[in-house]
């Protein structure tokens, strides 16, 4: 791997993990500090970031993260529906001891950080819920399209889960995704994924609505 190619990869995920935080300005020589990069391997890192939908560029005023817009990211949520229904009914169609004991150990986890009010954890273990289906259906196309999406960019600008009546629901709803993964009911774990990022999406236009609203 590259030089610019590890560089690019550190600005993807500091901007995937919310370390660049949305509509933050993208300042080579700033960044060339923090990453301990040549100017050149950091240009070359936005303008691939570019290309990928993270960053956009406006005239006269340099690269920033971009906002994902509300419209949009109902339209990330609502695909992510579908592809992460069948995600998860070819994870329970393929399930394995190892993972069933490995989602079991994710459920418990969630059930702490929410017990403890520890929401950002709670939702970075959901995160991992995901992750870890999507990687036992072990379907190409669908992990690449999902990679396409900005899902993060959508989780970490628009965190549902901070609402006051998400967390217990939130829970419950990948609760029943999992049980019906690891119980290898195909049927169920496609109709539980679908419902749950149903609910997400309500949450969020409930959210935008209330923005703006005031309430």
């Amino acid at each position: 791997m590259t030089t610019a190619d590890l560089v690019y990869e550190k600005l993807r995920l500091a901007i995937m993990d919310g370390l660049l935080l949305p509509s933050e300005r993208l300042l080579e020589m700033e960044l060339s500090n923090r990453f301990n990069a040549p100017r050149s391997a950091i240009r070359s890192a936005i303008f691939r970031l570019e290309r990928d939908g993270l960053v956009e560029h406006e005239r006269n005023r340099g690269a920033k993260v971009r906002v994902v817009g509300e419209a949009e990211a109902i339209e990330i949520l609502e695909t992510r529906a579908l592809l992460e229904g069948l995600a998860a009914r070819r994870a329970a169609e393929r399930v394995t001891d190892v993972a069933a004991t490995e989602l079991q150990a994710l459920k418990a986890g969630m059930r702490e950080q929410v017990d403890s009010g520890d929401l950002a954890e709670a939702s970075d273990v959901n995160m991992r819920i995901h992750a870890k289906i999507v990687e036992l259906a072990a379907h190409e196309t669908i992990s690449r399209l999902l990679a396409s999406l900005n899902t993060n960019l959508v989780r970490y600008q628009y965190r549902t889960i901070l609402a006051p009546e998400r967390p217990e629901a939130s829970f419950a709803e990948h609760s029943a995704i999992i049980d019906a993964v690891i119980e290898g009911n195909p049927q169920a774990a496609e109709h539980e994924m679908r419902s749950h990022l149903h609910q997400v999406t309500d949450a969020l236009r409930t959210r935008v609505g209330a923005a703006r609203t005031g309430e």
